[in-house]
């Protein structure tokens, strides 16, 4: 896989946006695991390697366990996610798959039971811009860092 484009170079004021809306997502009150939480399930949903690489480094940085990353992509089968990951990855999922699920009231509802209005607000924030830059390295085929030679 090559890269197509690097973004960054080619428009640095056209991104500075999207760094704004991370530094908002940053501080915005939202625990960092369940950040890095949501923002690895999207980047899976989505085949990001990229990020998927990114967040699931970020996720360990902070204190996040192999095994709630390994199973990440099977949360609803695990017993190892709280009742408000639950509510977040389920309404990451509804609208990063969006066409297909027209964002269902019974996400939005289960949200309310977890989340403030405003903390909502935010992870719907959260939820929009990784998938954001989801499309970036996806469509600009962002190569994530390999330490050592593919398996053969």
């Amino acid at each position: 896989m090559y890269p197509r484009l690097n973004a960054h170079l080619v428009a640095p004021e056209a991104m500075k946006p999207m760094f704004a809306l991370e530094a908002h997502i940053a501080g915005c009150g939202l625990e960092k695991s369940l950040i890095e939480l949501v923002k690895t399930r999207a980047s899976q949903i989505n085949g990001c390697a990229f990020c998927v690489h990114m967040h699931t480094r970020d996720a360990r940085a902070a204190g996040e366990t192999e095994e709630r990353l390994y199973l990440l992509s099977a949360w609803r089968e695990s017993p190892l996610y709280s009742e408000r990951e639950r509510a977040a990855l389920a309404w990451t999922e509804a609208l990063t798959l969006l066409p297909q699920t027209g964002a269902p009231d019974e996400d939005y509802e289960g949200l309310k039971a977890h989340f403030t209005e405003v903390e909502i607000v935010n992870l719907t924030f959260l939820v929009a811009t990784i998938n954001a830059w989801n499309r970036f390295g996806v469509g600009f085929r962002l190569v994530h860092p390999v330490a050592r030679p593919a398996a053969a």
